[in-house]
């Protein structure tokens, strides 16, 4: 164990940690299995218990790559699903279901982006759905830039204060770190699956 820990310590002192986490966080955006949100709560358990990584830096990096990983999701959303929603034949299911996100997307586009990104799947999903819906990319950049912020201050703070509390054992501060993370993305899932359950009972009683 400690051999790991001082291999981690010797990684995050290289300025390519930076450059290391921008890249986790940019692909975890089109591929969810990258442990990015990982990768930058276990910087920010490190950031405390020496100041390397800058804690600055890692949740700056973090930032840019979730942003610049949201827009090739966007991309790839606009360049194939577009095509293939505008194929669809009208009156179809699929079609009235492209529609109806379509309406979702404009009347709540900026909610759905920002509390997307701590529901598991759900930032790809989303991203990719405004993508092929045509969603405005101004205003795609404004309410992402304010989703990969706030999800980077998280992260980033969330181990950091994992850090300062288990100062003389970094591991259990990056498990505490994840840990944490992980309870509050399925209490989110939690309320929202409580809360469409509500809305269907609700319609079914009309």
């Amino acid at each position: 164990m400690d051999a790991l820990l001082d291999l981690l310590r010797g990684t995050v002192t290289s300025p390519w940690v930076y450059l290391v986490i921008l890249g986790l966080t940019a692909v975890d955006a089109f591929f969810p299995a990258v442990p990015g949100e990982a990768a930058v709560i276990t910087a920010g358990v490190l950031s405390a218990s020496g100041g390397h990584p800058s804690l600055t830096l890692v949740i700056a990096s973090a930032a840019v790559g979730a942003l610049v990983g949201d827009h090739i999701s966007y991309a790839i959303g606009k360049g194939g699903g577009a095509r293939r929603l505008a194929g669809l034949p009208d009156g179809s299911r699929r079609r009235a279901s492209s529609e109806w996100a379509r309406r979702a997307v404009d009347r709540r586009g900026g909610m759905i982006l920002t509390t997307s990104r701590y529901v598991p799947g759900g930032r790809t999903a989303v991203t990719l759905t405004m993508g092929a819906v045509g969603y405005p990319r101004r205003s795609f950049l404004l309410y992402d830039s304010i989703a990969a912020i706030t999800w980077a201050l998280y992260c980033g703070l969330l181990g950091y204060f994992g850090g300062l509390a288990f100062e003389r054992d970094p591991v259990k501060g990056v498990l505490v770190g994840v840990g944490l993370s992980v309870v509050v993305t399925f209490g989110l899932e939690g309320i929202r699956w409580l809360r469409r359950r509500a809305h269907r009972r609700a319609a079914a009683r009309r």
